[in-house]
């Protein structure tokens, strides 16, 4: 006790140092008077100096691609209706609506719209933001409807009968719950399962529930029975319920940190552990327990390897009995992507050095056929399937081939039902990947995107994540084409470690004290691009967001001389304080804790609020966030603004009011911002002064 004494007080001494030494510590004042009038001076000149016919003209054409109605309209089947949630011009906030499989497969479908976002929102005089259902399954009668202000990840739920297309009022029993970042799902038609803010000490460092309550409908929420607790610094506790008839189960979830997690089945009052490794992903379906496994298992004698994905009886292997058959496992080259079931077959996405290969898994067997007509270096997704029934959706598009959507039952024949319009002419567009050679050695793959008409060196723009396992794949992107391809630019994507692409290890490798690995493999990619006369230094840039936004912190910040441009969109950037701002102390198993010494002593070495100098020679920068991202708070961005400025640097910086974390609450926003980042790529790539 009296080491965790120390330990508190030492981090306590350690916070209140950093405050009386951070002369910008103000600017983490979100919606502060002093603070908004500081984003409104900067947004200003940003904006006269980026905004003009130019901008104009690709806000235009940013538009047209969000908005067009040609494009696919992807659904997810509930029943006898196929749902979809739609924006457009003319529904900025967007419609809930369905339609039935008969319908969607004609070239004029006819909708039934469930909700109007848009006439929610001046109905209530709120910036309304959807952010989905979690319906009632298999009755699809009740949803629970998650709503914020202005695209914030905390939201307002208010309990919609589908049946009669409105909400159902807490005086006429419905279910609702004030703005929170809310966990909840249903137990039965008059049963919710539910964490959310319940007051003081309900929920933990990171801002998320750490209770879960069973709460019945007509009862008070303060009177709803709490069927779990986590701890205050666990990231969250989460309720799922499995209705499927016949194999109802409750399962309850505790997030020790963001990759290790506990998982029980609550059978009356007994909690029962699905017993597997902390950092696997486990999931159910029917009598089927899969095991997803980030890091290396001995179990039985046997050791099954990080990447794989064993399967199991699930009573069987609650009851103690460890048979396990591997699914999946990964080689050099492959790993495994994503998966989802229909009743009777698994589908399963992998990815062979970042191309997509989609194959139908047998259970029992689990013997693998792969699905036919999937082109090489494409992205492939499984845009839906049916749980209770043997129906998936496919979406497969590529760098220069637009979506299509592929229609049919698993392990049967799949047609082609809709296609995606072209934005940009691809007829002159190559698609190739290349591999840098990272400071260790390690081959970096990545995409160029490129003319086949192009004489010489061109402009150029990096894309990259590099964290959290997530995987940068080869899909369409239509604002992109039109507002960089099609104006001759050449796109480069670089698959670099931290991210999926090659399973858990390219991730867990560049964790914590190893997460300069993800910056060198980035500086890699840049500098090849330069070796192969594909670009040079002064008509590169380079784009990255949240995670990818602290990437350019350490670009502009370590490796200044890669770059002419640099986008840094809802940025880490102070890493001395993000594990205190809003959900940051999520992420310290991703970058390790601050206020731990030795883990400072490697991350000090990165942070870009840390590391700016007055000396070096910094590329052109574009700063942008969103007051209203609740996740990634706005202050890392005005802060490293700030600083900058006052080391002598110029910086380009635009806050929008709302947007949440994505950066824009509605197509016109996402338009607008995406315009003033290629405007500012084009005058400094394309045709600096």
């Amino acid at each position: 006790m009296a080491s965790m004494a120390s330990d508190e007080r030492s981090r306590e001494e350690t916070t209140s140092t950093v405050e009386q030494t951070d002369p910008y510590l103000w600017l983490e004042d979100v919606t502060g008077d002093d603070a908004l009038d500081w984003v409104r001076k900067h947004n200003t000149p940003t904006l006269d100096e980026l905004t003009g016919e130019r901008f104009e003209q690709m806000r235009t054409e940013a538009l047209e691609v969000l908005d067009t109605d040609a494009r696919i309209p992807y659904v997810t089947r509930r029943g006898e209706f196929l749902y979809d949630f739609w924006r457009d011009a003319t529904n900025p906030r967007g419609l809930w609506r369905r339609t039935t499989l008969e319908s969607y497969r004609t070239d004029d479908i006819e909708w039934d719209v469930l909700l109007d976002v848009d006439a929610l929102a001046t109905e209530d005089g709120e910036n309304w933001v959807w952010s989905g259902p979690t319906v009632l399954v298999p009755e699809y009668t009740l949803a629970l409807i998650s709503l914020s202000r202005g695209g914030a990840d905390a939201t307002v739920i208010r309990e919609f009968d589908m049946r009669t297309r409105s909400f159902v009022s807490p005086e006429d029993g419905g279910f609702e719950l004030p703005e929170a970042k809310t966990d909840v799902d249903w137990e039965d038609e008059n049963t919710i399962l539910v964490g959310t803010d319940f007051g003081p000490g309900s929920l933990t460092e990171s801002g998320y529930p750490r209770i879960i309550k069973r709460w019945r409908r007509g009862q008070p929420l303060a009177a709803a029975e709490t069927l779990f607790t986590g701890e205050v610094t666990d990231v969250s506790v989460g309720a799922g319920v499995d209705r499927t008839p016949g194999y109802e189960r409750t399962f309850l979830s505790r997030s020790l940190d963001f990759f290790n997690h506990e998982l029980y089945e609550l059978r009356g009052k007994e909690l029962i552990r699905v017993d597997v490794p902390t950092d696997a992903s486990p999931s159910t379906h029917r009598e089927w327990l899969l095991i997803k496994l980030r890091t290396d298992w001995e179990v039985g004698g046997k050791v099954y390897v990080a990447g794989s994905l064993l399967a199991a009886n699930y009573n069987e292997f609650i009851s103690g009995t460890v048979d396990l058959a591997i699914v999946f496992e990964p080689d050099e080259h492959t790993f495994l992507n994503h998966y989802t079931w229909t009743r009777d077959q698994l589908v399963m996405v992998t990815l062979v050095d970042v191309a997509s290969r989609v194959e139908i898994v047998t259970p029992g067997t689990w013997h693998r056929e792969l699905v036919p007509n999937i082109p090489a270096a494409t992205n492939t997704v499984i845009a839906a399937a049916d749980h209770l029934g043997d129906e998936i959706f496919l979406d497969s598009s590529g760098f220069d081939t637009p979506s299509r959507l592929l229609w049919g039952s698993a392990g049967g024949e799949l047609t082609e039902i809709k296609t995606a319009p072209a934005f940009f002419d691809a007829d002159d567009i190559t698609v190739d990947q290349y591999f840098a050679t990272s400071a260790d050695g390690t081959a970096i793959p990545y995409f160029v995107v490129g003319h086949r008409s192009a004489q010489g060196p061109g402009p150029t723009l990096l894309g990259g994540y590099g964290g959290f396992e997530n995987s940068s794949t080869p899909g369409y992107g239509g604002v992109l084409g039109r507002l960089w391809l099609a104006r001759g630019g050449t796109y480069a994507l670089a698959n670099i470690r931290g991210g999926g692409e090659y399973g858990p290890r390219w991730h867990t490798q560049a964790m914590r004290e190893g997460r300069h690995k993800v910056a060198e493999d980035f500086a890699a990619v840049a500098a090849d691009l330069v070796r192969r006369d594909i670009t040079t230094v002064d008509r590169l840039g380079a784009q990255g967001g949240s995670n990818g936004g602290l990437l350019m912190g350490i670009m502009l910040t370590q490796y200044p001389e890669l770059f002419a441009a640099l986008v840094c969109s809802v940025p880490l950037l102070d890493m001395r304080r993000f594990h205190l701002l809003l959900a940051g102390a999520s992420w310290v198993a991703e970058y390790g804790d601050p206020d731990n010494p030795d883990d400072w002593a490697f991350i000090s070495k990165y942070s870009p609020y840390q590391n700016i100098s007055a000396d070096a020679d910094y590329p052109a920068l574009l700063m942008t966030t969103s007051t209203r991202d609740d996740r990634v708070h706005p202050g890392h961005a005005r802060k490293m603004t700030a600083a900058l400025e006052a080391a002598g640097h110029k910086v380009l910086y635009y806050e929008n009011i709302e947007g949440g974390h994505g950066g824009a609450a509605d197509n016109a926003q996402a338009a607008f911002k995406t315009a003033l980042t290629y405007e500012f790529l084009h005058r400094v790539l394309v045709d600096p002064e």
